[in-house]
């Protein structure tokens, strides 16, 4: 009677090893995100992608597409819109920059979605998990001219204004100083003639 309950007692902890040790497969958290606080016509507008693998195996083959920004509007500046990662590690992240421009005359209202994800859950596994990225959502994107009207330094209507302003800066003072440069010489006269009537 012993030995067969020493026997089930084993056999129940080698099921348990054997449960304890099953690795649950990769699964990804994938992030898109605009890095910019004003998207503007002709000017970077930055993309990053952010891959968490939230799972306990290695995540294979991870491509994520990105058609959301089209050529026609959008030129590529650095990085790659749709690109593949051979392998991420379990609990390791990843991250990827694309830079774009929307060329000049895009402008107005733009919703930025989400990219495709596709991986391989496991190493062994041909099978394939689609999924998306999270979806930053809507965005302006103004003209630069709107731009430069509100945030440019404006350096050139500050010297029309110093220019303008001028006139009613400088003729005020030079009848002032005139004014001035008179009385001080009557003031002066008068002094030297009480000196020598002292003397």
């Amino acid at each position: 009677m012993r030995f067969i309950t020493a026997f089930v007692f084993l056999l129940l902890a080698a099921l348990c090893q054997a449960e304890g040790e099953a690795v649950s497969p990769a699964r990804l958290l994938v992030e898109k995100k605009v890095l910019n606080k004003y998207l503007v016509e002709n000017k970077d507008l930055i993309v990053s992608y952010n891959i968490y693998n939230v799972g306990e195996s290695a995540a294979v083959d991870v491509t994520i597409k990105d058609v959301n920004l089209p050529e026609e509007y959008f030129q590529v500046i650095s990085g790659i819109s749709s690109f593949t990662i051979p392998r991420i590690a379990p609990n390791q992240n990843v991250s990827h920059t694309v830079v774009y421009r929307p060329k000049p005359g895009v402008w107005g209202q733009f919703n930025f979605t989400s990219a495709e994800v596709s991986y391989s859950p496991q190493e062994d596994l041909k099978d394939v998990q689609v999924g998306f990225t999270s979806e930053p959502g809507e965005g302006y994107i103004v003209s630069l001219k709107e731009f430069d009207r509100r945030f440019s330094p404006h350096i050139l209507d500050w010297i029309a204004f110093a220019v303008m302003s001028m006139p009613t800066l400088v003729i005020p003072f030079y009848l002032w100083f005139s004014s001035k440069s008179k009385y001080d010489a009557i003031l002066a006269a008068k002094q030297e003639a009480k000196a020598a009537k002292k003397h």
